[in-house]
């Protein structure tokens, strides 16, 4: 079984539609596939209803946190998507994204980018606005050549000269809020040192001790050397060790499968999870 847990669509920061999304996953080979846009799960419909023959679809969604100043993102996985306490506080971090894209822009503006909110809402599409949006503005305007070299502290990153910050989840919190709506949460490439400032490994055995299911360890921005560390480190910690594409569509140069989740990882998360079940297409599966 191939198993890509980290998507995205356009109802955040991709380019393919929810739709296109699995129709591409089944192309590419995939059994299994997870659709985590930021914050919402607000395109599984139009996924669940597009899947095709083989490929079973994952609901989920990746969760802004912020622990010690330092941004971080959680995978939820198979939770009850209705769930009141958990729904509520992704709606603040996602109600939020709007005015703080907004104030980017007008940073940027500031430092005479000729960017404007109407070019930033065309790129997002009715998706949840965020950087990665603004970011292909830039490269639009010819000021970089790629989104990831907006995020740097020239353009986007963290402290960064037109960085605003957003309302973000206590992890520790958000480790509760999942669990309680049935749900299971693997921290996102905790050592994408490149995005910027990343967590330390002790932060981690703490999440580790409040709940936290697995962390992601197979990922584009992991050297192999970082992923050899964070293996053993689950191994020591008890986390399920996953990986993903972080697939964007063409906004990124990641592809789907890139990276995969070992069919025993996904079947533990599967047997954690009561929140919601996988849906297969018709004439695909998954066991439970």
């Amino acid at each position: 079984m191939r198993i890509d847990l980290h998507c995205h669509s356009t109802a955040s920061d991709g380019t393919d539609t929810p739709a296109e999304l699995v129709r591409n996953a089944g192309a590419a080979g995939l059994d299994v596939v997870a659709l985590t846009d930021h914050d919402t799960t607000r395109g599984y419909a139009e996924a669940a209803a597009a899947l095709p023959a083989g490929l079973t679809l994952v609901t989920g969604a990746e969760l802004s946190c912020r622990l010690d100043g330092v941004g971080l993102h959680m995978l939820a996985y198979l939770f009850d998507p209705e769930e009141p306490e958990l729904l509520r506080e992704r709606e603040l971090v996602r109600d939020d994204r709007v005015p703080r894209a907004r104030a980017m822009v007008g940073n940027l503006q500031e430092l005479g980018v000729p960017v404007t909110w109407e070019q930033v809402e065309r790129i997002a599409a009715g998706g949840s606005v965020g950087r990665p949006h603004i970011a292909t503005a830039l490269v639009e305007l010819g000021l970089v050549g790629s989104v990831s070299e907006a995020f740097t502290t020239d353009w986007l990153a963290d402290g960064g000269r037109a960085y605003v910050e957003k309302h973000e989840s206590d992890p520790f919190e958000m480790i509760r809020l999942v669990k309680a709506a049935g749900g299971v949460t693997v921290f996102a490439h905790p050592a994408a040192s490149k995005r910027g400032r990343t967590v330390p490994e002790s932060a981690i055995a703490e999440l580790a001790a409040a709940g936290l299911d697995g962390i992601e360890v197979d990922h584009m921005d992991h050297e192999p050397a970082t992923r050899a560390r964070l293996r053993g480190l689950a191994g020591e910690l008890g986390l399920l060790p996953t990986g993903s594409s972080d697939y964007h569509g063409s906004r990124k140069t990641c592809v789907l499968g890139e990276f995969t989740t070992d069919p025993e990882i996904y079947g533990e998360i599967t047997r954690r999870a009561t929140g919601a079940f996988p849906v297969p297409g018709a004439g695909g599966g998954a066991e439970r």
